[in-house]
């Protein structure tokens, strides 16, 4: 493919795959997509493959096939996927392989996306929220933000993109409106009365392709946070209601007691939730909606989101 080249971290995850698709659907943008997986055999893999991609393996566990990945590329989508195994440790290394393979193919713009660390703002000594594994309030978010300087020491431009809360919770991540007894849905969330910044996962994708082009001269350096909307959870349970047909119900969890729902992580999502609420204004502000649809035209509000997805939510 001609154009300067995007390797892009986590290619078949949901903001790599964003990415990529982004890429390819603009055939005149002077780009080309190149997809860092584990496994280039998967279908996943092939499905990008087929539309388009440079499908190459590399693991972030692996600093020298990253580099070998990075190599000729003009720029790069670096993400990283706290989930897969919920270690802080294991993604900080995996933020240095792509931030020491950066530095090494000198490339010209690297995107990380990025989140805020809760710790400047609730300290450890603060008893609000406990503090987990010694040294986080909200691991998955604290360890990015602790990432942003590997990537600034990699010496070329990077730009910080801060995302938001996937509408796709809705549907793989058991945030679902969930149907009680007497048959009636509720969306259970411990967001009190504070707005959620939302975003769909592939408008994460078109956003952060619309800063590649952008350039660096443009964009380097800075934060640049993204949504799609910002609703409190009973906005959020009107807007299910309107797509579905049927009346959903806001339940706004205190947040000692998500945090003792004892599924794997529980305690970390539910100092994140309280850590939006309580944060919401600063939350929100860095995510501003119109700068968002200024980068990307075809932003989603979660009205529209859900007319398109409201099929894939399970109502259980």
């Amino acid at each position: 493919m001609a154009g300067k080249i995007i390797a892009v971290a986590g290619a078949t995850g949901a903001q790599g795959g964003g990415v990529v698709r982004a890429i390819l659907a603009d055939m005149n943008g002077g780009f080309s997509a190149r997809a860092l997986t584990r496994d280039p055999n998967s279908d996943k893999a092939k499905a990008l493959a087929d539309l388009g991609a440079e499908v190459v393996q590399a693991d972030l566990h692996d600093p020298a096939s990253v580099v070998q990945a990075f190599d000729g590329a003009y720029g790069a989508f670096c993400v990283t996927f706290f989930w897969n195994h919920m270690s802080p440790d294991t993604e900080l290394a995996e933020a240095k392989s792509m931030a020491d393979a950066a530095k090494a193919a000198r490339l010209q713009h690297v995107i990380w996306s990025t989140l805020e660390d809760t710790r400047k703002s609730v300290p450890l000594s603060d008893d609000r929220m406990p503090t987990l594994m010694g040294k986080y309030k909200v691991p998955h978010l604290d360890v990015k933000g602790e990432a942003d300087a590997l990537f600034a020491a990699s010496g070329g431009p990077v730009t910080y993109l801060l995302t938001s809360f996937y509408w796709e919770n809705f549907i793989y991540f058991g945030l679902n409106p969930k149907k009680g007894a007497d048959g009636k849905l509720t969306l259970s969330l411990p967001m009190a009365d504070s707005k959620l910044a939302g975003i769909a996962a592939e408008d994460i994708g078109r956003s952060a392709y619309a800063i590649f082009r952008k350039g660096p001269e443009a964009t380097g350096g800075q934060r640049i946070g993204i949504a799609g909307d910002h609703l409190t959870g009973t906005e959020i349970a009107a807007k299910f209601s309107k797509a579905l047909g049927q009346e959903v119900v806001y339940n706004a969890v205190p947040f000692e007691v998500f945090r003792g729902l004892g599924f794997p992580g529980a305690d970390d999502l539910g100092n994140m939730f309280q850590y939006f609420a309580e944060f919401a204004d600063s939350v929100t502000a860095t995510r501003d909606i119109t700068k968002t649809r200024a980068l990307n035209p075809e932003l989603q509000t979660l009205d529209q989101w859900l007319e398109r997805n409201k099929g894939k939510v399970p109502l259980e």
